[in-house]
């Protein structure tokens, strides 16, 4: 059902059927519904998982970069995902990009998109999350912060803007993503250095010991990284003792893609995700694990569509999977059917 109704938006802009398939599906929940698509869509038995102190529902979140603006909370728990990551989530509202900004590859099962941190700002994003955590007090689906830097923030000042986006959503999110792997706003992939990291991840680790109940922070790296690079990170998230890692996100390759070149040029820059992501995802899990032996826990991103992925990924040592270009090509019913498989 979901695969013909998929062939109709896909008419469409990308972006535009995003909000108006987020937008019916809160129509719907608000009229009424959200119990009989919990009932739906919710994966049955006990799948619940604890990590960092917290006690996930159930191992399949989605990823940052779906609901920026923490405006569909209630509605992905009508889904039945474990955990939604909410942002990327920037001091100051931002634009983004131009449009056309996302883009579909249906021959290779993927997305490129050139976002841009479009998001609301942290001051309207905190009171949203607020209201939300009044009007759906006894949700267990867990939350998590992805933060970033506004594009007009220097690199040098980079650190200050997370801290503001922590400070600000500390009382309303369960754990902290630090993105500095965006493909998408200028420079900011050179904080994945080592030095840079060091300053922004041991800042934020001060500011939570002020703060009553501590919130795991995690950092979220590119796929694009060599191993070297991925040591670096690993040295460090040992060292300052790190609470976790996401692996990975969106790649700036366009390697063995079936879509036709031109194609791709018309498109231009942006982060590809999606299937092609998914052995290189594995990749990056698998180093992380082996090489620390699994002391920093893991969320595998990254071309996970069915449940055979999902496992792929725990079996190369993640803790926990997120889903995001998997749930545009196979539907709502993708948590239901990766949680029968990771069972």
């Amino acid at each position: 059902m979901y695969h013909f109704l998929r062939n109709i938006l896909f008419l469409f802009s990308p972006e535009w059927v995003h909000y108006f398939s987020m937008n019916g599906l809160k129509l719907l929940c608000s009229i009424g519904f959200k119990k009989l698509i919990a009932k739906s869509f919710t994966p049955k038995g006990n799948l619940e998982s604890e990590i960092w102190n917290l006690k996930f529902p159930n191992r399949v979140g989605l990823g940052a970069g779906f609901d920026k603006n923490a405006k569909y909370l209630n509605e992905l728990e009508a889904l039945g995902f474990g955990f939604v990551e909410i942002g990327t989530v920037t001091p100051l509202p931002q634009a983004g990009n131009d449009k056309p900004r996302l883009f579909r590859l249906p021959k290779d099962k993927a997305l490129i998109n050139r976002m841009g941190f479009n998001n609301d700002g942290v001051d309207a994003i905190a009171l949203r999350l607020q209201k939300t955590k009044k009007q759906i007090p006894n949700s267990k689906m867990i939350i998590g912060g992805n933060i970033g830097k506004n594009k007009v923030t220097p690199n040098e000042d980079a650190w200050k803007d997370y801290e503001i986006c922590f400070n600000f959503l500390h009382p309303y999110v369960d754990y902290f993503v630090v993105n500095v792997s965006s493909p998408n706003t200028p420079g900011l992939r050179e904080l994945q250095e080592k030095d840079s990291l060091r300053k922004i991840l041991t800042h934020l680790q001060n500011e939570n010991e002020k703060f009553e109940s501590k919130k795991p922070i995690l950092l979220k790296i590119a796929p694009d990284l060599s191993n070297e690079q991925i040591d670096d990170v690993i040295d460090l998230a040992l060292e300052i003792k790190l609470d976790g890692l996401v692996a990975a996100n969106t790649t700036i390759s366009r390697e063995r893609l079936i879509t036709n070149q031109s194609k791709l040029e018309a498109i231009g820059n942006g982060g590809l995700s999606g299937l092609p992501l998914k052995n290189r995802s594995t990749e990056v899990v698998k180093y992380i694990c082996d090489k620390t032996e699994g002391k920093i826990p893991v969320i595998a991103s990254g071309g996970i569509f069915t449940g055979d992925d999902a496992k792929e990924k725990i079996n190369a040592g993640a803790s926990l999977v997120q889903v995001w270009t998997g749930f545009i090509y196979e539907g709502p019913g993708i948590v239901k059917n990766i949680c029968k498989k990771i069972n």
